[in-house]
């Protein structure tokens, strides 16, 4: 198994600083020994480590772990996020509980109990890895949340359908309701659902989103609730759940529509109960969210069916919004295709583009199957393969999305795949779970074909 966390052990006994590396070295990547507390700030400099364990009294005679809670502050400095696990030679409850208030990670004593010991750096360097990951989701976060404002211009159009949703958006964002968005995809539903989050009460926590058409059923509650470390064969490590991640904030539940019913009730009880509960634990977790989930899929009509749980609807469904195909809304074709040039312009570094009339006469007459996507899509391969400043209806190589008839003496298998394609999304107007469906194949692999064959 692969050896992880980077240990470094701070304590005047060179006895025990040995017999620690000898136990610990097979259980971590790497332990580095040193009985000069003044040499902390030098290996900090000189490598990076996840947990230091710091003696609290150096100088003979003196037990009140003042030293010990120096070294944590001035390690603190350095790293305000380091944990630190504190060891002394004295049982003494009162000091450990000064440490824990001060910062310290946790707190062990010098009784050489290896079970102790080794459950004690393990338990912390797995929750140093937890807050590492939820970290760096905030930094992702963070550069979303930059970028919301322009993303939220995707929806800024002079269509009566759209002014009407951004108003309903704006009464319905400062809220807690949950809220299901639907339409076809490509439609924006998880930029809309992210627009949400940054005009409500919980901008500033995360958003956290899942797409659960991608997740395997086995894997639904690992990922949604999480799992400790030896729940199943490949629970290598204590993992947290999205749900968890998403506590207080915003939990963006995607393909809903895709849900086995089994999921459907392991997530309707998350929702009523308003906690979960880890693979292989037996202690609840409390979680507050504010969901909002969507889906391409008819979910009144799947209810009518049996293949979807009415009480689970009601329960995603306090408020529901409709997002309309980019072939419903011409008029909001113009000012989007201006977005998107705007946008590859600055990204592939063409200075200022433009389309001209025609271009934009000729994106309105397009059905756009694959909605803001696709628009988005074409714009930025006319803007790679542009040569001039004003871009005109020859340079998007548009085509009309009507089906070609191929050739009896066409025998090519990548032309007659590409044109069956191309017939199953438009007979499902759109719709790729639909069209997925009637070509025998799953959606990620659908969407690998449309890559491949650039539709």
């Amino acid at each position: 198994m692969l050896k992880e966390g980077n240990i470094l052990i701070v304590d005047d006994n060179k006895e025990l600083l040995v017999a620690l590396k000898l136990y610990l070295s097979p259980h971590f990547k790497t332990v580095v020994t040193e009985h000069n507390p003044n040499r902390i700030k030098e290996h900090l400099t000189k490598s990076v480590f996840d947990i230091i364990m710091l003696d609290m009294n150096f100088k003979a005679g003196i037990n009140n772990g003042n030293e010990g809670l120096y070294w944590m502050q001035e390690v603190h400095k350095h790293d305000p996020e380091l944990a630190v696990v504190l060891i002394t030679a004295y049982s003494d409850v009162e000091l450990a509980v000064k440490a824990i208030k001060k910062g310290a990670a946790d707190f062990i004593e010098k009784s050489w109990d290896e079970r102790k010991i080794l459950s004690t750096l393990r338990s912390v360097f797995e929750l140093q890895k937890s807050k590492r990951d939820i970290s760096r989701l905030k930094k992702k976060h963070k550069h979303l949340k930059e970028c919301i404002e322009t993303q939220s211009d995707m929806f800024i159009g002079q269509s009566d359908t759209m002014q009407q949703i951004m108003h309903m958006v704006k009464k319905v964002a400062p809220t807690d309701v949950n809220l299901l968005i639907l339409g076809e995809n490509g439609t924006g539903k998880e930029v809309m659902a992210r627009t949400i989050h940054q005009l409500s009460a919980r901008k500033d926590e995360m958003f956290v989103s899942v797409d659960l058409g991608a997740i395997h059923e086995n894997l639904f509650e690992s990922e949604l609730f999480g799992h400790l470390k030896g729940a199943f064969t490949d629970a290598k490590t204590d993992r947290t759940g999205r749900f968890e991640l998403a506590s207080g904030g915003t939990l963006f539940l995607d393909e809903i529509g895709n849900l086995s019913m089994a999921a459907q009730a392991k997530l309707l009880a998350a929702l009523q109960n308003r906690e979960i509960t880890p693979v292989g634990g037996t202690r609840p977790i409390k979680v507050d969210i504010r969901l909002i989930c969507a889906t391409n899929m008819p979910l009144q009509q799947m209810v009518a069916e049996g293949s979807f749980r009415e009480d689970l609807l009601y329960r995603i469904n306090t408020i529901a919004i409709e997002l309309p195909a980019l072939r419903n809304r011409k008029e909001d074709i113009g000012p989007l295709a201006n977005y998107f040039i705007q946008k590859q312009a600055d990204k592939y570094n063409k200075g200022s583009l433009s389309l001209t009339a025609n271009a934009i006469e000729a994106l309105k007459e397009q059905s756009w199957p694959g909605n803001i996507r696709e628009l988005q899509h074409t714009i930025e391969k006319a803007v790679i393969l542009c040569d001039s400043a004003s871009i005109c209806s020859e340079d998007l190589f548009l085509n009309n999305h009507q089906p070609k008839v191929l050739d009896d003496g066409c025998f090519n298998l990548n032309e007659h795949e590409r044109l069956l394609i191309e017939k199953a999304i438009a007979n499902c107007k759109g719709n790729m779970s639909k069209a997925a469906m009637k070509l025998g194949i799953n959606r990620s692999t659908l969407y690998d074909k449309i890559k491949k064959y650039d539709l």
